[in-house]
Order: C-alpha cells, then structure tokens, then sequence
C-alpha cells in the first residue's frame, strides 16, 4: 500500500472515531462548509428549471455505501407492480464515455458506463441514462417513462426532483458528524430534516441474501451451501464490513478481501494460493465475470422492510404515479 493510500485509509477510518482523529484537515473543513453553503444558497434563490416528469432522488449525507442501489431495484419493482413505467438516471461514476447522454444497454462496456448502472439495467431491464450532467438524463428520459429514480444526486441541485429519499447505515451512523474531509459527511446533518424519508438499513431494512450464483454460469445454490467453509470475501463497495458480516451470518468463514469502492478489478486482485472459493457482491461481480472461474459466487440481496416504512414508499410511489397519469 503507497503512502498515499494509508493516509487515504487513516482519514477514513478516523470519519468514524473522536473528530480529533482528522483535526489537522480543520481548514479544509471550513472551505468546503463554505462550498456547500454557498451552492444551497444560490441555487434556493435561482432553483433549476422544472422539468415534466416526477424525479425522486434515492440519496445519502455522508460518502460511503448505506444500501442505495438494493432500495432503488425494489422501488423500481414496486412501480412496476403498480403499472407505472421508470426510468433511472446515474452520474456512472467509474465510467467514462465520449458521449453523453450514454443509454446503457447490455453491450454497453462498464469502462463507460460505470457498475452500478450496468447492475441496475441487467437486473431490472428498465432505461438507465448515464451523464454527469444529470439534469440531460433527466431530459433524455422525459415522456418516455411516468417516474424517474435518481441513483444518488442529493447534492446535484441543478436536477429538478418532487421527492427525496436518504439512506443511512444504522451502524455507522453519520460518523463523527462533521463535513468532508475531517468527516464522511457531504452536507450537515441538519439536511436530514428538509428531506421526504430518511430510511436505516439496519433498521427500517435489511438486506437478505437470495441465495448465491455462479460468476460464470449464473447457476444457483442455496445461501447455507457454503456453511462452515473458509472462502475468499472480495468486496470493492463503500462498506465491504457490513459484506462480510452477512456472509458469516450465512455460515461461512470469509477471509477478508477489502478493495476501495468501484475498484477496477484485474485478474491479479483474485488470484490466491489455494483452492477456497471466492464470493463476492453483486456490484463486483458485474466487472469481475470475466476475470473469474467456476469457483468464483456472488450474492445477490434484496431489502425487506418493516411495514411502516414499505407503507410510506408505497405511497410515495403512488402519488406521483397519480400525478403523472392525471
């Protein structure tokens, strides 16, 4: 590991300790309060321009993994279940494409269009329209579908949206409270207050693994068919430990393979000396299917919510459902 990256992985574990941890980045702390308060400002006084089609942002405060892309594939299965059609707008962060707005499709390369969205179109078949500029896909997708799901965007002001989802890691909170970079947070906490649903994963939901699938074959075996095995636990997401967590609850013994989040996996990142199998998540999977052989298994998950909270998604989807058919 470079300096670079251990100074990189000391900030981000000191996001979760006594703020003293990253003090010396006091200065910039304030500047980029600064940054952040100057964006609300302007953009309240000069809002963007509506477009016409409900946008709802599924977002967070803080940097990091809390379980936004489990909570859109169930929104999106859910508006289907109530005939509404869905579109999904992504910046494709880990992509990089020549042309913009990029719709991806099952060709399209993740060096372009980033994981996540390729995941999100693969399983769920619904248009993703990838552009750093979200307020173009926004665009893109307009009359074409009855609502639009931002995959994060919170802090994109320049995207119209009706509604506000956040989501936040039970676990970790919101750290140690404080703005980047002395602490994980994107906006104050006080941002939490002006938003439509702030959902816990941990709480409001948990993620349930469906099973596992082969990286090559997309075979299936049941969640306890590596109990009580040692197996090499690959994860390149914002919180590989709440990964490998689920795949002791599952009965196995994960030797722990964390990567930084959207690592851009290479053969030699899952090549080991023995023969134990390799499980990794979903999001991995879809730019390791390639570099792996048959013992390589991904765990898909799907959210399971109290009744409250599926109550209150529900009725959000409807109601801009309703608005959007009249």
């Amino acid at each position: 590991m470079s300096l670079l990256d251990r100074v990189k992985s000391s900030i981000e574990q000191g996001w979760y300790k006594s703020a003293w941890h990253n003090i010396w980045l006091l200065p910039l702390h304030w500047l980029f309060w600064v940054v952040v308060l100057v964006r609300q400002v302007v953009y309240a006084l000069f809002p963007p321009k509506a477009v016409n089609a409900p946008v709802i942002v599924v977002g967070n405060v803080s940097v990091g993994g809390t379980g936004k892309t489990p909570l859109i594939t169930w929104l999106v299965e859910r508006a289907h279940a109530q005939r509404l059609t869905v579109g999904i707008v992504s910046r494709g962060y880990g992509g990089k494409s020549d042309k913009y707005p990029l719709w991806v499709g099952q060709d399209t390369p993740i060096s372009q269009c980033g994981d996540e969205p390729w995941l999100l179109h693969n399983r769920l078949g619904c248009p993703v329209v990838v552009d750093p500029v979200r307020r173009r896909a926004v665009e893109a997708l307009t009359g074409k579908v009855d609502i639009i799901l931002s995959d994060d965007g919170l802090q994109h002001y320049s995207m119209p949206r009706v509604a506000e989802i956040v989501v936040v890691d039970a676990k970790r909170g919101l750290g140690n409270g404080w703005l980047l970079p002395v602490g994980p947070l994107r906006e104050p906490a006080a941002r939490l207050q002006n938003v439509d649903c702030v959902i816990r994963n941990g709480e409001d939901f948990v993620l349930e693994p469906q099973g596992l699938k082969n990286a090559k074959t997309l075979s299936e075996m049941e969640p306890s068919a590596l109990q009580g095995q040692k197996v090499h636990a690959v994860a390149g997401i914002g919180n590989p430990g709440r990964f490998f967590q689920t795949l002791r609850d599952m009965g196995m013994e994960p030797i722990e393979h964390a990567f930084g989040d959207h690592h851009p996996f290479v053969a030699d990142d899952l090549k080991f000396e023995d023969e134990h199998p390799i499980v990794m998540t979903e999001k991995d999977w879809v730019k390791c299917r390639d570099l792996v052989e048959d013992n390589a298994w991904f765990v898909p998950v799907d959210p399971v919510f109290n009744k409250a909270t599926r109550r209150k998604l529900d009725k959000l989807l409807t109601t801009w459902g309703e608005k959007r058919n009249g």
